[in-house]
């Protein structure tokens, strides 16, 4: 193919068209750039989105199952058919209720969730969550008092640490012959976990299930059932199917429901820091336009011969062409092997920190994903072909004829 030919040996600026060589060179850059910090970008984000998922679904379940009528007590018949819907691997009972804790005069709110010690560990991350103890001291009464779990930064709030006596104050009380009274127990923590979730860690306490049941005077009565499913992003599936098995009057809430406004926020941000980004591509697809457009003056001679030669107006728009689309796939090559270059040595050395008492996390995490760095790619080579059509379209127009006259 000549027109091939043709648009590589024009990239090669001979002594008097250097000004148009460092123009093509910057045209390269210019994309370069675009596609590296997008290729970037876009792997940072979905890192801080992957980190913060991991983090939410170490604490919390994938789903929920919950009964409309509140507190219900046949939960274990509801537990076995539950388990056997397709794509569940774990389920357990909880206790959800909102409490007050204190420890010596310091109080704050907090939010109870009675696990059951045995089966809680299979469907909640609490291996890696535990930093001090272990979950089956739930099960465990140490000097006539139950155990507690809470949260790191709740530990820090109240002044308590492994071994402390706490009080735990349900606002629900009991009713007594004088009215609804605040029912209080004290506990000894038995464990402190700590998610990395500020939030989480700083309001949540877990005692075990017939303990919460107890102090709650539920009787044999639970808030709902936790459930773990084979693949997280199927969570909303299996939740329908559940609540179809079930029928009234139980519902089903995801993972994705629960944190529906977090993660819609987090998509919006990446389609805009994407959009934003596509417009460094743009800068470089305008200087690819200005570019063809030297090199189509500098070539008029040499057009006009090719065209009294017998070349076609679609051979020479061809060449222009592939001239343009090779700085593009350049540009995009040096783009995409910069940007990877740079998420590999973010993910191996960590080299950017960040406060951890700011942010929960300390440095920036990166996840390339294919379909990102694919779509990047073909954006940027199909934006620097259209900047290519408006100079091929007019070298393609120029008439043989006028260009000789005034050569």
């Amino acid at each position: 193919m000549f027109e091939l030919f043709l648009g590589i040996k024009y990239l090669k600026a001979k002594r008097k068209q250097r000004f148009i060589s460092v123009i093509t060179l910057i045209s390269i850059l210019g994309v370069m750039v675009g596609v590296m910090a997008l290729i970037v970008v876009l792997s940072v984000m979905n890192g801080f989105r992957a980190d913060l998922m991991s983090k939410i679904l170490g604490v919390n379940s994938h789903l929920l199952v919950l009964n409309l009528s509140g507190p219900f007590s046949d939960y274990r018949q509801v537990e076995q058919d539950v388990g056997r819907e397709e794509g569940v691997i774990a389920v357990t009972p909880f206790i959800f209720t909102q409490v007050m804790l204190n420890n010596g005069g310091n109080v704050s709110g907090a939010v109870l969730r009675g696990i059951d010690p045995d089966s809680a560990g299979a469907v909640i991350g609490f291996k890696d969550m535990i930093k001090n103890g272990s979950l089956s001291s739930l099960a465990e009464t140490a000097d006539d008092f139950p155990a507690i779990i809470i949260g790191s930064e709740l530990a820090k709030r109240i002044g308590a640490n492994t071994g402390s006596l706490v009080t735990v104050i349900s606002p629900e009380g009991k009713l007594t012959p004088l009215g609804r009274t605040p029912n209080t127990q004290r506990f000894k923590v038995s464990a402190i976990f700590d998610s990395g979730m500020y939030e989480y860690d700083a309001s949540m306490i877990y005692i075990s299930l017939t303990d919460a049941q107890n102090f709650l005077a539920l009787g044999d009565k639970v808030t709902g059932i936790e459930v773990r499913v084979k693949d997280v992003y199927q969570a909303d599936s299996v939740a329908k199917a559940i609540q179809e098995r079930l029928g009234y009057p139980f519902w089903t809430k995801d993972w994705k429901v629960m944190n529906r406004s977090l993660f819609s926020a987090l998509k919006l941000e990446k389609l805009t820091m994407f959009i934003i980004l596509t417009m460094i591509v743009l800068v470089g697809a305008l200087n690819i336009i200005s570019t063809l457009v030297m090199v189509v003056m500098e070539k008029t001679r040499d057009v006009a011969i090719l065209r009294a030669m017998g070349a076609s107006a679609k051979s020479i728009m061809s060449i222009f062409m592939f001239q343009g689309l090779l700085v593009g796939v350049v540009g995009t090559i040096a783009g995409l092997a910069c940007g990877l270059g740079i998420c590999q040595l973010l993910a191996k050395y960590k080299f950017i920190s960040l406060p951890s008492d700011v942010y929960y996390i300390s440095t920036l995490p990166v996840q390339v994903e294919i379909a990102d760095v694919s779509f990047v790619a073909g954006a940027a080579v199909v934006i620097s072909f259209i900047a290519t059509l408006y100079p091929s379209w007019y070298a393609s127009r120029l008439n043989p004829v006028e260009s000789f006259r005034y050569e």
